[in-house]
């Protein structure tokens, strides 16, 4: 029978390439150790690989108590079968009550290989985490401090709170940005664990010949200053104002669903619950209504300035300076205001 109130610990699958962390690993331990305190319980991380131990103490500082250090040539690149057979041989041994992965192209083929093999449930695409109680309408059972998992469903339009009480371990992955990463702490004490995984011709059956990564072309995680176009721009030519005006700022171009929708940017620059969260120091939201599910992408920036012709549009009710006018007049009229500056 599943224990209603198991005491396992939170676990990380610690994502890194070419000996170097994916950020939303580091996001997640922020997460994990808020999780694990709540819960009274370790932080663990699956750190997979070969060469690069170094990369414990910085899980470490980042919130870590146990890092499981799986060290094999064989796993220098991922390959999906190798590394779930890793996790899974790890979480049978030691029996986590939650894992997340981060919802990376890598965490998006990983974590549901494994939630297969362990026959549990995995909740995709988080943009919260939390811990809570749930009871059992049918078998009137009470189970304290479930992993509640939380993520936009159909299209955004709704906020689902998910949770799995009969199957262990409670699973999500996480979307890049939506968890502030901490700051670190180097004095941070914990254990580096050394963990063995027996591979055999049918985990390595996949080989892989050649590698080739396409750098990705928009950091906007990273921009301190950014322009965001949305629907009220009206069109793919007109977009060139945004270029224009992050261009004279020094700033990355960004875009809301709308836009993204319509044509006149690609997807990579969509801020939002469907896109990218950020938290620049100056965002410029253009021709931007400010639906909901914008305003959870961007909404933590530190200075938010409106441009809209609309007076009741709901941007304005997260910004801090609003401009109610036409932005083909008013963004030509910043631009020069700038260049006049400079």
């Amino acid at each position: 029978m599943i224990d209603p109130n198991p005491k396992g610990e939170v676990w990380i699958f610690a994502e890194q390439e070419d000996e170097s962390l994916n950020d939303v690993s580091l996001e997640i331990c922020s997460k994990a150790r808020e999780l694990a305190d709540r819960l009274g319980v370790k932080v663990g991380a699956v750190l997979a690989g070969w060469n690069v131990r170094e990369l414990s103490y910085r899980l470490i500082a980042h919130g870590v108590d146990k890092v499981y250090y799986v060290h094999d040539t064989r796993l220098e690149h991922y390959r999906t079968q190798p590394y779930a057979k890793a996790m899974c041989e790890l979480i049978a041994e030691h029996k986590p009550q939650i894992v997340i992965y981060g919802a990376t192209p890598l965490g998006r083929d990983l974590a549901p290989r494994v939630a297969s093999a362990m026959k549990a449930g995995l909740t995709a695409d988080c943009t919260d985490l939390d811990i809570g109680d749930y009871r059992d309408g049918k078998t009137k059972t009470d189970y304290k401090n479930l992993f509640l998992q939380i993520r936009p469903a159909f299209g955004g339009n709704i906020i689902a709170t998910i949770i799995n009480y009969d199957r262990w371990p409670q699973m999500a992955t996480v979307r890049e940005g939506v968890m502030r990463m901490g700051e670190g702490d180097p004095r941070r004490r914990g254990e580096i664990i050394e963990k063995k995984v027996e591979l055999d011709d049918f985990d390595l059956a996949v080989r892989l010949i050649e590698r080739h990564r396409e750098e990705r072309k928009v950091n906007l995680k990273g921009a301190r200053v950014i322009v965001a176009g949305g629907g009220g721009v009206g069109s793919k030519d007109n977009f060139q104002l945004i270029h224009d005006l992050a261009g004279a700022i020094g700033g990355a171009v960004g875009a809301s669903r709308a836009a993204v929708d319509g044509g006149f940017i690609g997807k990579d620059y969509q801020i939002g619950q469907t896109g990218t969260t950020v938290r620049p120091a100056l965002y410029i939201a253009c021709g931007i209504s400010g639906a909901v599910q914008h305003r959870a992408g961007m909404e933590e920036s530190a200075k938010i300035i409106a441009l809209n012709w609309d007076a009741e549009a709901p941007i304005f009710s997260v910004a801090h300076y609003g401009i109610v006018g036409d932005l083909n007049k008013t963004i030509p009229m910043m631009i020069r205001a700038i260049k006049e500056r400079a």
